[in-house]
């Protein structure tokens, strides 16, 4: 089949079926909107969990130079005898302390950089004002209590943190949010598969007379199929290409900009997810997109377009 009949034959079907590939632009789009929706709320809560890893464990921060308003700050940023000291006393309150670990100045920060990539106040965040800490597991988290009263005044300890509760409740909220995102988001790619299995099988009602002329020039069942198939592949293209955009400006403006900046307050972090999440994802939504809708306009012409 010359590449110019081809597409002629493309434009003719795309222009005589205008309709029915408006509806397949739309329900693509919607699809992939909510199944992109589905998939961020995913890397936000792994984006979360990352920022409140010391939440949920035990957090001794230790004192950073600009401390000096706590008590236990007043000589400025922790000492090497006071980090060994506080790694001393949390071996002693063993079976309790099951383990622990030292974060230096130089990882938190990288962390931080990662974690708050989104921020707009980012660079203006020098490394010295982020602590070093340790992060402590306990064998009976509800003991918080203890390990508070032991290191909330010790010298070089700037406060001593533990957000188990909202943490879980943060994370419970997200995955209702992400599932029931990811739920709707199947439904409607039911329905893409419906319609476009519907519209394979109109398209193909208006053209059987092409059709039975193709057969009695001795036409493949590739070239006869071919054309049906590239129609719909167009046609989800345009949708996955609106549900891109719809995407982007979701995250552009509505999270890394409006959100991020309702949620930052005063201090202007807040660990979100980004453009760069959503191309991550992107891939997978397009080719997903494309894969159903050959496979599913396919089946739909094996089954009508008689060969």
């Amino acid at each position: 089949m010359r590449a110019g009949f081809l597409l002629g034959e493309v434009g003719n079907g795309l222009r005589r079926n205008a309709s029915m590939v408006v509806s397949v632009v739309l329900v693509t789009m919607v699809s992939l909107f909510f199944l992109g929706i589905g998939l961020l709320s995913q890397a936000q809560v792994s984006t979360a969990q990352g920022y409140w890893y010391d939440k949920v464990q035990v957090s001794i921060f230790l004192c950073t130079p600009d401390a000096t308003e706590v008590a236990s700050c007043a000589d400025g940023a922790v000492t090497e005898q006071q980090r060994q000291q506080i790694a001393a006393d949390l071996d002693g309150l063993s079976p309790l302390v099951t383990e622990y670990f030292y974060e230096s100045n130089e990882h938190a920060y990288d962390r931080f950089r990662e974690q708050f990539r989104n921020s707009p106040v980012l660079d203006s965040i020098p490394q010295e004002a982020i602590p070093e800490s340790f992060r402590v597991n306990l064998s009976d988290p509800s003991k918080y209590e203890v390990i508070r009263a032991a290191f909330e005044q010790a010298p070089g300890v700037e406060s001593v943190e533990d957000q188990r509760e909202v943490v879980d409740r943060l994370f419970a909220f997200l995955r209702v949010l992400s599932l029931g995102a990811l739920a709707l988001a199947v439904a409607m790619v039911v329905c893409a598969v419906l319609l476009i299995s519907t519209t394979i099988r109109m398209t193909a009602w208006t053209r059987r007379r092409e059709t039975a002329i193709k057969r009695m020039v001795g036409a493949s069942s590739f070239s006869i199929h071919l054309p049906f198939i590239l129609e719909t592949v167009i046609a989800t293209l345009v949708g996955a290409a609106l549900a891109v955009g719809l995407l982007w400006a979701t995250v552009r403006y509505g999270i890394t900009g409006f959100l991020s900046e309702l949620l930052a307050g005063e201090s202007g972090l807040i660990s979100l997810v980004g453009e760069r999440d959503l191309w991550l994802i992107t891939p997978f939504l397009v080719g997903g997109a494309l894969l159903l809708a050959v496979v599913t306009s396919w089946l739909a012409l094996h089954r009508h377009v008689r060969v």
